[in-house]
Formats: structure tokens, C-alpha cells, sequence
């Protein structure tokens, strides 16, 4: 349920097409108005992933801070990491506009940004600025003109090594063509080998930085088979399940369906907490997983830790819920796991695993 200042700044913020409010909740951020969350930590919400500790496993997905614009005003919020980009090398306008479309009867967008961003150089100087210490990956991606994609994620990984916490590699967006494509077998193979040689080689002289991969919520069995023998193949260190889906299911808002794009947002859910599951069973309990898709409330994030993940993202479901919605989500936690019975949300991962691999995608 959101708070009355919540509501208020989603009155206001609808008034405007979408990638103008957007814009205008970056400003706010940046202005150092928005209220910071005052929880104190919680011990029983720590999480160890990939050699990093999290105060909580709630985290905001790439997409919203595209260019490192405020990642440490994000973390006031209470979020336990925040992810920026995703970042190309080179800058680049996305698609035409409009290209965000709000659901609003179903708590979900449609978007078709295509990688909109202002490139390596300006998220570099501003990561370079930060004083504070919280956890900030940075998503990764290649320009859609690209002659050598994958030597666009080479260049991702050298040109943020010093600066990251951990890197995403994301091969699943939609919305620029072709890209999904990286997601078969061979070419996975390739672009895993080439940015895992590169993060090694600076591994030699600093901090060596986790590397996940982001999966798209629409492969066949087949395709989550190649994915998961890859990423064990290579020691990848991590999965994130899932971007956006091209499937229309569950919308009771039909007046925006037909939108090309990805679709977020709370029908999201179910089928990306099933295709995290399917992951958690072909990688096994040790690979950690970052579970997205439809996160809006403390019981939803638990059941994707129930299902599998580690941690867990959200960004959608904070256009309708507002800036409060990540103290919510921590606060509700802890009562949550006591009627579990759980001293650590650790506890209670892959709890439901089989009720999600149960489930259709």
C-alpha cells in the first residue's frame, strides 16, 4: 500500500507521459528532498553473493538510472544495491518516441528504449565522483550499430573494472535488434569466453569484480538447457532472471497491448519467478541468482527468494508505488520471516521450488 506523500508524487508524476516523469523522479532524486529510509539494518536480511555482502537483498534493476545519475540517492531509499545503465560505449537516442507506455489497471509498462544512454565516458565520470561506498554494479550493454558487439562488452568490462561492484552483461533486451540472439549456444560461448578473459586480465592487478548474466523470461527449455550449461561451463558468477517479456498474458488493460516493446510490471511475475526456478535447477544451489520481474511488495520478493534467487531487483512496480516502496518492503520483511520461523531470509530460498517449477512459462 503506498504511503500519502506516495500517492501524491504519482498524482503529479501521471500527469506527464512517462519518459517526462521519469526524467522528473531523476530531478527529485538528485535534489535530495525525497525522504530517506530510517530502518535500521536488519541482521536477519545480510546476504553473502559472489564474495560481496548486501545489508538487505533488495536491489534496484537497471533501466531506471541509466546514466549514473544518482545511485547513491537510490540507496538512501533503502535499497541494498543499485544497478546503473544499461551502459554502451558509445552514446546513442534509443528509439523514436513515445516509447514507454504505461498499463496503470495492471501495475505494468511497456517500453521499447532500445539502450538509450549517454555512453561509457558520462556514467564513467560520474561513478568516478562518487564519495559513498554502497554496492553499484553497472549493466553493460553494446550500441546498436555495433560492428563487434561482444568487443562492446570487452570494453564495458575494462572501461568500469576500477569503479564497479560487480557487472552485468545484458544480452536479453528486446529492444535492440538482434541482441537476444547472443543468448544461443555458440555465440554465448564466445561472448562469456571474451568478457571473463578480460575481467581475469584486470583481476591480475585489482579486485576482481563478480560477472552476471541477464536472461530473457521467453527461452524454450532449450534454450534456459544452453544458457545454464554455459554459464557453468565458464564459472560464471551469477545470473539475472529476468528482463522484460515480449508475451501479452495476464493483462486486464488491453488499450496498450499491441505496443512493440518489453513488458514489466507485476504480470511479470509469474513467469519470471517460473523461468528463475527452471535456472535454479539446471545451475544448482551454489550459482548465485538475481531474481526480476513484478516485485512490488515484501511477500512477492520472498517468494522469489522461495523460488530460488539470492537477491532481488525491482524497478517497474516503483512507478506506481512510489519512492517509499523500498522501506516498505524492508520493514514488512522481518515479520515475514518470523512467521516463517526463519532466522535468516537465507532460510528460506528454494523453499517453494517446486511449486515454481510446477508452473508454465
Amino acid at each position: 500500500m503506498t504511503g500519502p506523500l506516495d500517492s501524491l508524487a504519482r498524482r503529479g508524476l501521471f500527469l506527464f507521459d512517462p519518459e517526462t516523469a521519469h526524467g522528473l523522479s531523476i530531478a527529485a532524486l538528485k535534489s535530495g528532498l525525497l525522504p530517506a529510509c530510517r530502518l535500521a539494518a536488519d541482521p536477519s536480511l545480510k546476504v553473502e553473493v559472489a564474495g560481496l555482502t548486501f545489508a538487505n537483498p533488495l536491489g534496484m534493476a537497471a533501466g531506471y538510472d541509466k546514466n549514473a545519475e544518482v545511485p547513491d540517492a537510490l540507496l538512501k531509499l533503502g535499497f541494498g544495491f543499485t544497478e546503473i545503465g544499461t551502459v554502451t560505449p558509445l552514446p546513442q537516442s534509443g528509439n523514436p518516441r513515445p516509447r514507454i507506455f504505461r498499463l496503470t489497471a495492471d501495475n505494468a509498462v511497456i517500453n521499447r528504449l532500445g539502450f538509450n544512454n549517454e555512453g561509457h565516458d558520462a556514467a564513467f565520470a560520474r561513478l568516478s565522483a562518487r564519495q559513498s561506498r554502497g554496492i553499484v554494479g553497472v549493466n553493460i550493454g553494446a550500441n546498436k550499430d555495433s560492428a563487434d558487439r561482444i568487443a562492446d562488452y570487452v570494453l564495458g568490462i575494462r572501461r568500469f573494472h576500477a569503479l564497479t561492484s560487480y557487472f552485468t552483461v545484458n544480452i536479453s533486451s528486446p529492444n535492440t535488434p538482434g541482441l537476444r540472439d547472443l543468448q544461443a549456444r555458440e555465440s554465448l560461448a564466445a561472448l562469456l569466453s571474451a568478457v571473463l578473459a578480460a575481467r581475469d586480465d584486470l583481476a591480475k592487478s585489482a579486485p576482481r569484480r563478480p560477472v552476471f548474466l541477464k536472461i530473457s523470461p521467453d527461452l524454450t527449455e532449450e534454450g534456459l538447457d544452453d544458457i545454464a550449461a554455459e554459464a557453468l561451463a565458464h564459472d560464471l558468477d551469477g545470473l539475472i532472471v529476468s528482463n522484460t517479456t515480449l508475451s501479452r498474458d495476464g493483462l486486464s488493460d488491453r488499450s496498450q497491448a499491441d505496443q512493440a516493446g518489453g513488458l514489466s510490471g507485476r504480470p511479470l511475475f509469474a513467469r519470471s519467478t517460473a523461468v528463475l526456478a527452471r535456472m535454479r535447477k539446471r545451475v544448482g544451489p551454489a550459482m548465485p541468482i538475481i531474481g526480476v520481474g513484478g516485485v512490488s511488495s515484501a511477500e512477492t520478493l520472498l517468494e522469489k527468494v522461495r523460488a530460488g534467487a539470492d537477491l532481488v531487483q525491482l524497478y517497474s512496480c516503483m512507478v506506481y508505488e512510489g519512492p517509499g516502496l523500498p522501506a516498505r518492503i524492508l520493514r514488512d520483511l522481518g515479520p515475514l520471516l518470523d512467521r516463517e520461523k526463519a532466522t535468516s531470509i537465507r532460510d528460506v530460498r528454494d523453499s517453494r521450488l517446486d511449486h515454481w517449477l510446477a508452473q508454465a512459462i
